[in-house]
């Protein structure tokens, strides 16, 4: 049994803002209450393709495990390493992150891809975030049941935790729209 969902969402914001705002995200003290469930962000690789212009960027992310507490009794585990890998395209206005887990894979695997694109209603103003994630509960699924009420509620925790990361997005850009006006917050 796999827990899918999808969900899009509008800054209002320019492309190049959110982007800016996406690095930015896990590195502002300011965020780390909201977003307590990220303990470390490390930067593993960095590359700009000189032939296509394109950023590419692999980053370390280690999160207080999530789903219920008795799963996380039942693994022995707190915490989840996973691997994000990000694609900045700057001529096609593109950004597309993919995050997965790379611990715990043997109970439970986490795919999410996020991706950035200017709103086609307005592209100068706006951002479109579509937002991808698919939970999997491995050893449980001979008790589909059971498999289930877990991924569901793995699935309702990511969305908490997305609606926070989106608050910390829109706060991030209205720091930068205020820095780029010349007015300090």
């Amino acid at each position: 049994m796999v827990k899918a969902y999808s969900q899009e969402y509008v800054y209002k914001h320019p492309w190049e803002r959110v982007t800016s705002a996406s690095w930015r995200k896990f590195a502002d003290p300011e965020n780390k209450r909201t977003l307590s469930h990220i303990l470390e962000v490390d930067t593993l690789n960095r590359k700009l393709d000189s032939q296509s212009g394109k950023l590419y960027t692999t980053r370390a992310i280690t999160i207080h495990a999530p789903g219920p507490w008795f799963v996380r009794k039942i693994i022995g585990q707190d915490i989840c390493h996973c691997v994000e890998s990000t694609v900045v395209d700057a001529q096609l206005r593109s950004m597309q992150l993919n995050t997965r887990n790379i611990s715990l894979q043997k109970f439970v695997e986490v795919v999410e891809k996020i991706q950035y694109v200017p709103h086609p209603d307005n592209p100068d103003g706006w951002t479109v975030c579509r937002q991808e994630t698919s939970i999997q509960i491995k050893p449980l699924s001979a008790l589909a049941s059971m498999a289930e009420k877990i991924e569901q509620r793995c699935a309702e925790k990511f969305l908490q935790n997305s609606a926070k990361g989106r608050e910390v997005m829109e706060r991030i850009c209205k720091y930068l729209e205020a820095e780029s006006g010349g007015i300090s917050l």
